[in-house]
């Protein structure tokens, strides 16, 4: 068994189903409700058996007693850009796999913005960054978004089938992207690779019913986990949000007769 191997065990630690809870956003819009205490908002998050969280590299030291074998496995994110740029789809890489070893990292993350003016140059680190993540046995996570400049595109189903090919092809052993809004064409991307596909939680919704039935659409497709970041931490009850989210991924609940899975008892 390889490093990478051993490391992507780590990853899916309850089940064959992977929930991360990505927390890198301060860098892109700044201390964001729920992200202004970056060590309670993880605590919260961990209790609700989240299998992996996301940061940077200046927050993992704050956080050292939430991770590990009893707590959430740690993907370091290497890219950044902030809404302050003249153009924030430009991705740049901020750290390296070798120093996401040096802190403990089980996983790195990656983004690329597909039909940005700067997709070449953000592939080109995807590629580099793959390669070296075979050489340290590092498992690689790609976020994999189409922004061209149309809303449209962000969830066009022929785009991001793409767009997971792509990821794959360019050596990622996970592939993070948009739901499409219909189980009918995201059976088509996660059919199109033999990577885990996970869904991103996007924007916050209006209601944790709609999540949920995001969540459960993608998983009749063939989705193997979810990425859910402002949903989850600024949720009112975070802890309660990601049990249940636990659940509905390890096939523990579903609702049915038309129950709410919110009245779940925590």
């Amino acid at each position: 068994m390889t490093g990478k191997e051993v490391r992507l065990k780590r990853l899916f630690k309850h089940s064959d189903r992977l929930f991360i809870a990505p927390m890198d956003h301060g860098v892109t819009v700044g201390p964001v409700q729920g992200l202004t205490d970056i060590p309670a908002i993880v605590s919260l998050i961990w209790a609700g058996k989240a299998d992996a969280i996301i940061v940077h590299k200046g927050l993992v030291g704050q956080i050292t007693d939430y991770l590990g074998s009893d707590g959430c496995e740690l993907i370091v994110h290497l890219s950044a850009s902030t809404a302050l740029a003249p153009d924030p789809n430009r991705k740049e890489l901020v750290s390296s796999v070798e120093h996401a070893i040096r802190l403990g990292a089980t996983a790195v993350s990656v983004h690329v913005n597909l039909g940005s003016p700067y997709e070449a140059e953000m592939l080109k680190d995807l590629g580099m960054v793959a390669e070296q993540c075979e050489l340290w046995g590092m498992p690689l996570l790609a976020m994999m978004y189409v922004r061209d400049g149309s809303r449209e595109s962000e969830y066009d189903p022929d785009k991001i089938k793409h767009a997971a090919r792509l990821a794959e092809e360019m050596g990622a052993d996970i592939v993070k992207l948009n739901y499409t809004g219909s189980k009918e064409t995201f059976a088509e991307v996660s059919g199109a690779v033999k990577i885990p596909v996970v869904i991103a939680g996007g924007p916050k919704m209006s209601s944790r019913e709609e999540l949920f039935i995001m969540i459960e659409e993608a998983l009749e497709a063939g989705a193997r986990g979810v990425a859910v970041g402002r949903n989850l931490f600024q949720d009112p009850n975070p802890t309660h949000l990601a049990w249940v989210i636990r659940q509905i991924l390890d096939n523990k609940a579903a609702r049915q007769g038309g129950m709410n899975i919110t009245i779940i008892n925590f």
